[in-house]
């Protein structure tokens, strides 16, 4: 009996099993999307990044440029040697739970639940060493990104925004606030003047949003970390 694959996670193997089957049934690989729909995944863009890091470690090879072109290079096997045993230690990877939705544009309004619209197994797969400082896993969910408000952020519609929780937050950090007032939900950059916060935009073409009541505001998190969804032109799904 194979042994489990070092540093892969269960949805990472359940993707390779998924490759490896569909391949010698049909002979070609399947789109990205019936590999979400077959590990329960319905954002492309985190399929997406889990195929990126099954490519980064060897397991796989594909071509942007052209729709099913994922080939597997190396089943679930452990490799032997100490090298490649050090190189998966240090792409250890842990689950952060994908909660949600939050609207990176002019605020909308979202009903409560929208922030757990997710199930409750829905998490994604981070890399320990792609974490900045020393942030405590607890503390840590995502959501994924609504609007184009933020762009010059490198944060674009679709994208996965990792957040630390936290309830106050300093001039300048991007973070996801809840405006009780209005029950809506945005992503900006934060700045507290006089008496009012101003919520800015990353994007030239979109005005800042002002809070004159601070009290109406509420800070859910900090973004520490960005997964940008890739879909490079003329690929197809």
């Amino acid at each position: 009996m194979a042994r489990r694959s070092e540093g892969l996670s269960d949805r990472h193997r359940k993707i390779m099993q998924f490759l490896e089957k569909f391949q010698e049934e049909n002979g070609y690989s399947p789109s990205i999307r019936e590999i979400g729909d077959y590990i329960g995944v319905k954002s492309t863009s985190l399929v997406d990044y889990y195929l990126n890091q099954l490519e980064d470690r060897g397991h796989i090879s594909r071509d942007m440029r052209v729709s099913r072109s994922i080939r597997v290079l190396k089943g679930l096997q452990p490799a032997a040697n100490a090298v490649t045993r050090a190189v998966r230690a240090a792409t250890e990877v842990f689950s952060v739970p994908l909660v949600g939705r939050i609207v990176a544009s002019s605020p909308i309004p979202m009903p409560p639940s929208d922030l757990s619209y997710f199930d409750p197994d829905s998490s994604i797969e981070i890399a320990v060493s792609m974490l900045p400082g020393r942030e405590r896993k607890e503390d840590l969910f995502a959501l994924e990104v609504q609007g184009d408000s933020m762009i010059d952020a490198m944060v674009n519609d679709g994208d996965i925004v990792v957040m630390r929780k936290a309830q106050e937050a300093s001039n300048g950090e991007m973070v996801a606030v809840w405006l009780d007032d209005r029950d809506e939900t945005t992503l900006k950059y934060f700045y507290k003047e006089n008496n009012r916060i101003r919520l800015q935009p990353a994007n030239p073409t979109m005005k800042p949003i002002y809070v004159d009541n601070p009290k109406s505001l509420r800070i859910m998190g900090k973004v520490v970390m960005v997964i940008r969804q890739m879909q490079p032109s003329g690929s197809v799904l």
